[in-house]
């Protein structure tokens, strides 16, 4: 692979994970503002996904730092991530929640891709 391919999947990478964790903290707002405006069913399994997704965005983001600062201690971490988000992404789809699903697939396939080939020893 040639070094400037090299080079443009690491940024990309730093700029999907970004992202990814952007969308996580978004997700995480919103959560806590359905908690405040309206009566959760189940608070504990809301409490859970709040911390859960808090969690996934300071571990995405800093994966990113892993491939700013050219080390290897993202690259892991966020291909896994995108694999689970990969397996989320279709029982989404095949739940009927296409809206949702493919855009995750995607958004997840190439974040997987370019972690893979944004990192070299």
């Amino acid at each position: 692979m040639s070094e400037s391919l090299f080079e443009k999947s690491r940024i990309l990478a730093i700029w999907l994970l970004r992202l990814e964790s952007l969308i996580l903290v978004g997700l995480v707002i919103y959560l806590l503002l359905a908690s405040i405006f309206a009566t959760a069913t189940w608070p504990s399994a809301l409490i859970g996904e709040i911390v859960f997704a808090s969690a996934g965005a300071i571990g995405l983001y800093f994966a990113s730092t892993g491939f700013v600062r050219k080390r290897s201690y993202g690259r892991a971490p966020a291909v896994l991530a995108n694999l689970i988000a990969l397996g989320v992404s279709y029982f989404m789809i095949s739940g009927a929640l296409l809206l949702v699903g493919i855009p995750l697939a995607i958004l997840a396939t190439v974040t997987f891709v370019t972690a893979i080939f944004g990192y070299r020893e």
